[in-house]
C-alpha cells in the first residue's frame, strides 16, 4: 500500500542520530505543532538533506506518513540561517528557543503564532550582533509563554488584580514582590515573606522586552545585566508552568561568552 504523503514548510529544531547515517528530526510547522521525522541517509556527506535539513533552518518538505515517525521524502532549503551554527553567541541563543519549542510542541497540537515567532526570531538572531542576542532571546521566550497561555503577569497583582506602578521609581522598596507559583508580580496588600524579590529595573526591562518588536530589539541599547535577570526569571517560569528546565539557558549564564 502507498504511504500517504503531504508537504510542509518547517523549522528545524533538533536532530538526532539514528544509525550509521539517519537522522530524528524534530520539526516546527507552520501551524505550530511538531513533526517528528526521520531522514534517511541524512549524515551521509552525499545526501540532498544534508545541507538543507540543518538546526535552525527553515525549509519545504515532502513527508511520508509512517507508524511512529514520518519519513521524509524530498527538502527544499528555503532560509539557512547559517550564521546561527557559525557563531557561538548566535547559537547560545537560538538553542533554549529551539530547546523550549522541541519540549513544549506536541504533534496534532496546534498553536499558529509560534511558527510566526520563531521564524521572525531566527531571522532577526542571524542579523544581529552578539550583544543585542540575549535579549532577542528573552523576548522570543516571554512571548512564546503569552502565545502558550502561560504569560507571567507583569502589569497587575497575580493575587488580587490590582495593577502596580509601572514605572522604576513608583515601587516603594528596593524589590518588586514576585511569585512563579502564583503567577507573577505581587502588591504590597497581598506580599508575604516568602515571595521572591524581583529588581525593579528587571521587571521594566520584562515589560519591555514583551511589547517590543524583535527587529527594534535588534537595534536598541540593552542593559545586558537586567536581560540575564530576565532570563532567568524565564528559566524559573518555565520549569514551573511548562516543567522544563532549558540545559541551554544555563550554559548562556555560565559559558562566559557575554
Amino acid at each position: 500500500m502507498a504511504q500517504s504523503t503531504y508537504n510542509a514548510r518547517v523549522l528545524v529544531l533538533r536532530k538526532t542520530k539514528l544509525g550509521e547515517s539517519d537522522l530524528i528530526l524534530s520539526l516546527l510547522a507552520q501551524d505550530g505543532s511538531q513533526i517528528r521525522a526521520v531522514a534517511k541517509g541524512a549524515r551521509k556527506p552525499t545526501s540532498q538533506f544534508s545541507s538543507r535539513l540543518e538546526l535552525y533552518a527553515q525549509a519545504d518538505v515532502l513527508l511520508a506518513q509512517g507508524r511512529s515517525l514520518d519519513i521524509v521524502k524530498e527538502a527544499r532549503l528555503v532560509v539557512g540561517n547559517a550564521s546561527l551554527r557559525q557563531s557561538m553567541e548566535l547559537a547560545a541563543c537560538a538553542a533554549p528557543i529551539a530547546e523550549l519549542l522541541d519540549r513544549i510542541t506536541q504533534p496534532g497540537l496546534e498553536v499558529p503564532k509560534l511558527f510566526a515567532l520563531t521564524h521572525t526570531a531566527f531571522d532577526t538572531l542571524a542579523a544581529s550582533d552578539p550583544e543585542h542576542a540575549p535579549a532577542i532571546c528573552a523576548a522570543w521566550l516571554l512571548k512564546a509563554f503569552a502565545f502558550l497561555g502561560i504569560r507571567p503577569s507583569l502589569d497587575r497583582c497575580c493575587v488580587c488584580g490590582e495593577p502596580l506602578a509601572c514605572d522604576v521609581g513608583g515601587f516603594p522598596h528596593r524589590t518588586v514582590a514576585f511569585s512563579s507559583s502564583e503567577g507573577g508580580v505581587v502588591c504590597d496588600a497581598c506580599r508575604v515573606s516568602d515571595v521572591a524579590g524581583l529588581a525593579p529595573e528587571t521587571l521594566s526591562w520584562a515589560r519591555a522586552l514583551l511589547g517590543m518588536r524583535l527587529s527594534d530589539i535588534a537595534s536598541a541599547q540593552v542593559d545586558q545585566s537586567c536581560v540575564f535577570d530576565v532570563l532567568r526569571l524565564c528559566q524559573t517560569w518555565a520549569q514551573v508552568h511548562a516543567s522544563v528546565r532549558l540545559k541551554s539557558l544555563n550554559f548562556m549564564f555560565t559559558c562566559g561568552l557575554f
